[in-house]
């Protein structure tokens, strides 16, 4: 398996989040990538890969310019206010909610981070474009690979992507790298995709951008939104809208729930993909469902992922891996290693 890393992660590294009502150390930092990556070399599994970089013209298949120019700009436009910013993070504090306009963009730079943003846990960086644009690059190398015979590749990146909307960023999320991986392989002549995610938190970003088709079909287990972020999103009703009605699968599961609740949910996931009849698989890996996680309240364990993997692999689809939420960094490799390890060694 191909592991297309991002090299330039690391660039990306808040200083602090807001959470539940204090400032406190960010819980996504580049020792996750770091401990999958070491764990990957400890086992020998897989070939790392430096990724090519991608036109933004790729990006825009999935993410509106404006937000791209946005993202691009914002630590210049940050520093511009005040050279004291290169000490701080910038992190949004006023929003457009029910009533008020998102269609213009203002011209001041608190409400332009308010505008693209959904939460005030997700700093903004000096390296937050580079890490993530790489990332993007990563997932769309990754995508690709499979249309040159590879039987599965595995993004290995962060910032996350998942919470990540077409012109939005939010959950540690700035580019949706399993929307750009999915949309690379229908433009590389996949009829049809899957997006399977196991992120502890339901993936809004990504359910959003493909809510409207029926080319891609997304599934999603979880928990339960009305306890867990995203909150606003991701709830069973949830089915898509007018071409896309009937291929949105939410599939949300209650706080506590453990290896033989989630797993059956697995099942009706796999189930619904076999019938959809994709040509490739794209999975939001996030191991945020670990029993140690400080950001869950699922209850896998590390074996459950060995499991995970295999039955990923009797779907029998060429199929992508992005790297997303788990928090527990002291076994973080070993949980994402084993799925991948699981898939490898099933067939």
């Amino acid at each position: 398996m191909l592991t297309f890393y991002n090299e330039q992660h690391g660039l990306h590294h808040g200083r602090g989040e807001f959470f539940r009502g204090a400032m406190v150390p960010c819980f996504e930092t580049p020792a996750r990538a770091d401990a999958v990556l070491a764990e990957l070399g400890r086992r020998g599994l897989g070939r790392i890969v430096t990724p090519q970089g991608v036109p933004l013209m790729s990006l825009e298949r999935i993410h509106t310019p404006r937000y791209l120019h946005f993202l691009r700009h914002a630590w210049s436009d940050w520093l511009a206010l005040d050279p004291a910013n290169a000490g701080r993070d910038a992190i949004a504090s006023v929003w457009p909610v029910r009533t008020l306009r998102h269609d213009i963009e203002p011209d001041n730079f608190s409400a332009k981070l308010g505008l693209y943003s959904m939460d005030s846990g997700t700093p903004l960086t000096a390296g937050t474009w580079t890490a993530a644009k790489t990332g993007a690059d990563c997932a769309v190398n990754a995508a690709h690979a499979l249309r040159l015979g590879e039987r599965a590749s595995f993004v290995l990146s962060r910032p996350p992507g998942h919470h990540a909307g077409a012109d939005f960023y939010g959950g540690y999320c700035f580019l949706n790298n399993a929307a750009l991986a999915a949309q690379h392989l229908l433009d590389d002549g996949a009829g049809k995709v899957a997006v399977l995610d196991l992120d502890y938190h339901h993936g809004n970003g990504t359910q959003s951008i493909f809510y409207g088709r029926a080319d891609v079909l997304f599934i999603s287990l979880h928990a339960d939104p009305r306890h867990e972020y995203p909150f606003y999103l991701g709830h069973a009703d949830e089915r898509g809208e007018g071409a896309g009605l009937g291929y949105n699968l939410n599939l949300p599961l209650p706080p506590g729930s453990g290896a033989p609740a989630w797993f059956a949910a697995l099942e009706t996931a796999c189930i619904r993909l076999a019938g959809f009849g994709a040509d490739a698989l794209v999975v939001s890996l996030g191991v945020d469902t670990f029993a140690g996680d400080p950001l869950s309240r699922f209850t896998l364990h590390s074996a459950d992922y060995l499991r995970l993997g295999e039955r990923l692999a009797y779907l029998g689809l060429p199929t992508v891996f992005i790297f997303e939420g788990g928090y527990a960094v002291k076994e973080l490799g070993v949980n994402v290693v084993n799925v991948l390890e699981g898939f490898e060694t099933a067939l």
